[in-house]
């Protein structure tokens, strides 16, 4: 495998001169398989001869050892696109995350629209970085910009369009959190036992329709409420008295009709979950108080078997999300609790509950559903330290009392 050489540009015939004569290679890199015809990589704008020959050397060397890569002359714009449509169907995601993702070439999309990938270098991509920094967006932000482009960049090199990924080494300006700021960082907002237990005896007391196996089914399991609006009654064992979290409920627009059943998200998402026989007594109720309902109303009942489904207008579809937080903010009042709580934060409960009972860390994150949640962690940590505090109190108090 032998490179060609010219000198372009120069008429003289000086050994050395300053006309501005630049060098090129000319390289065989193998046969098109489709055609059998010789292909060549030619490049030139060499100052020197040495040059080109040092370039030529590396690309044979790249040759020989199978690293070679043609690069391709695709835009960022449209391989951006092009990724995003293998992403949503590779990794079966909620129609969510692909507008989330969508919005985040968005940010880059001003940077690199038009510029061909392989024009795109770790330079480059590093001071977009930093320029969306100035502009202000949020470190959340930012992570998400950076994590979408990543992926980007790697299934480039995977499918050999480009040879180098600019993102390999590129990092993200935050702002340096003062002492005082560590200090005062916020505990997720949860419930105290006492607090959970009123909640759930005034949803029993003055709740709606649903109310109290609701918020019953949230606190003694910690699932989020998108997969509780999306439980069936075949994810119910009521032999072994428990419950299968598969798929979590999707609608952006709030239409009855046109709501949609998304796949959990994770391996870890998918799990089944053993719950209180008390639980599963409510849940015996409700079913016979169902099928009265649909008894009732015939045909008019959509009977695609969801637990937590309408009984007035559009009976039988599943209930929204917004439902749950609503009525929740109405028990909260009447209960004089705490107004900023949400339906979250019954699994932030669930974890501070579950620490008090000495459960461990690894195995909340399984009943949660997590691979990783550093929420989770901090609601942990921050029950588990008042814990340990409790036991030195009452050592203390031991040795006082000698």
């Amino acid at each position: 495998m032998k490179g060609h050489f010219h000198r372009r540009g120069c008429t003289c015939k000086k050994k050395r001169c300053n006309c501005g004569a630049t060098w090129s290679f000319v390289v065989d890199i193998g046969r098109d398989p489709a055609t059998g015809k010789r292909k060549q990589k030619t490049k030139g704008g060499f100052r020197t001869k040495q040059e080109a020959e040092s370039a030529a050397m590396e690309l044979i060397y790249e040759l020989n050892q199978g690293l070679y890569v043609q690069e391709k002359d695709v835009t960022f714009h449209d391989f951006a696109k092009e990724w995003l449509l293998m992403y949503s169907q590779k990794n079966n995601v909620k129609p969510g995350t692909i507008r989330i993702r969508q919005h985040e070439i968005n940010k880059l999309l001003p940077y690199f629209s038009l510029l061909k990938l392989k024009d795109i270098k770790a330079k480059r991509y590093q001071d977009a970085l930093n320029d969306l920094k100035e502009k202000g967006y949020a470190d959340n932000t930012l992570d998400g910009v950076h994590r979408t482009g990543r992926m980007i960049f790697k299934k480039a090199i995977e499918m050999k369009m480009i040879k180098t990924d600019p993102t390999e080494f590129a990092y993200l300006k935050k702002d340096r959190k003062t002492i005082e700021e560590l200090e005062k960082q916020e505990i997720p907002k949860y419930m105290e036992k006492e607090e959970l237990a009123l909640l759930l005896q005034t949803s029993f007391q003055k709740g709606l329709d649903l109310d109290y196996l609701v918020f019953l089914t949230l606190s003694y399991t910690g699932m989020r409420v998108g997969e509780l609006v999306a439980l069936k009654w075949k994810d119910i064992d009521f032999n072994d008295n428990t419950i299968s979290i598969t798929k979590t409920y999707y609608n952006p627009t709030n239409n009855t009709r046109e709501y949609q059943l998304v796949p959990s998200k994770t391996r870890k998402s998918k799990r089944t979950l053993v719950v209180d026989e008390a639980v599963i007594t409510v849940f015996k109720e409700h079913m016979e108080l169902q099928g009265k309902t649909k008894e009732r109303l015939g045909e008019a009942y959509l009977d695609d078997g969801f637990v937590f489904a309408k009984h007035d207008r559009h009976p039988g579809y599943p209930i929204f999300i917004k439902t749950v937080e609503n009525r929740m903010a109405r028990l909260l009042k009447l209960a004089n609790l705490n107004p900023d709580l949400t339906p979250h934060s019954l699994r932030h409960t669930h974890t501070s509950l579950l620490a008090e009972a000495k459960v461990g860390l690894e195995e909340i994150m399984d009943r949660l559903g997590h691979c990783d949640d550093e929420t989770t962690k901090n609601v942990y940590l921050h029950v588990t330290k008042e814990m340990k505090k409790e036991a030195s109190h009452k050592f203390a108090q031991l040795m006082r009392s000698l």
